[in-house]
């Protein structure tokens, strides 16, 4: 049996890129997921990763999970998952500094403390997505996108709404789906893929769609018969087609390579 969307990283899937990705303006106020902010004169995206162009008085030092090697060339990287919102700010010339606070997670119980940020080695991940997608017949890359997209491969990955884990599953979800652990690897794709099938089949391998609706809910997707008006869903579904259209020209440009 062919796997949902194991081909499908054409002009379709780009399209959809295009139309849900917000355009990129001179000055900028990003917010990154571990809770640093920052104004930045302009990013640009390489792959799977964001270039921040730094105003005159940052200190790149403050931001985490930056590429050291980047910043003495103005810029700060990180991955592109690690961009939570971007508002759009007036040009100044005035320098503005880094904005650094704790990056904290709730917890059961209302406590609230730092989850550690813990990943699997590539080859562990891909077998754990292999073995979900074969089960659930899902291109292991289009998986491998919503995982980079929902927690950036940090297992112990806990958003402000509550959503635990590698595919960023909210306990009354993972509860329905059988999962008692959403920070066991397995456990965790293995419900979040279930729920990925589910939603591919209510919208008829829609991927847009589907994305959409596991981002924002059914419900939302619903309503507005379509893909929601929210700038985080559109950027979010904008974010996993790249991701995984990026990883299907990868694969067939090696593929070209060995041919030859």
């Amino acid at each position: 049996m062919k796997r949902r969307f194991k081909l499908r990283a054409g002009l379709a899937t780009i399209a959809v890129t295009a139309m849900v990705c917000p355009a990129i303006h001179a000055a900028e106020h990003v917010t990154l997921r571990n809770g640093f902010e920052l104004d930045c004169a302009r990013q640009e995206v390489a792959g799977d990763r964001v270039r921040l162009y730094l105003m005159p008085s940052v200190r790149p030092a403050l931001v985490v999970n930056a590429a050291a090697d980047s910043q003495d060339a103005g810029y700060i990287e990180v991955a592109a998952y690690s961009v939570l919102r971007v508002e759009n700010i007036a040009d100044s010339s005035a320098p503005v500094a880094a904005v650094a606070s704790t990056s904290r997670s709730a917890l059961p119980g209302g406590n609230v403390a730092q989850a550690p940020l813990t990943a699997l080695n590539t080859a562990e991940m891909r077998q754990i997505l292999t073995r979900a997608g074969a089960l659930h017949n899902i291109d292991t890359d289009l998986l491998a996108s919503v995982v980079l997209a929902e927690s950036g491969g940090n297992v112990r990955a806990v958003s402000r709404a509550g959503a635990r884990g590698l595919m960023q599953l909210m306990p009354g979800t993972a509860s329905e789906l059988g999962v008692r652990d959403s920070f066991a690897p397995e456990q965790n794709i293995g419900g979040g893929t279930a729920y990925l099938d589910a939603l591919l089949t209510r919208y008829n391998d829609n991927i847009a769609l589907a994305l959409a609706a596991y981002n924002a809910g059914p419900e939302a997707v619903d309503r507005y018969h379509g893909i929601p008006p929210y700038a985080e869903t559109r950027a979010y579904v904008a974010r996993v087609i790249r991701e995984f259209n990026r990883r299907k020209r990868a694969a067939q440009s090696n593929l070209l390579a060995n041919v030859k």
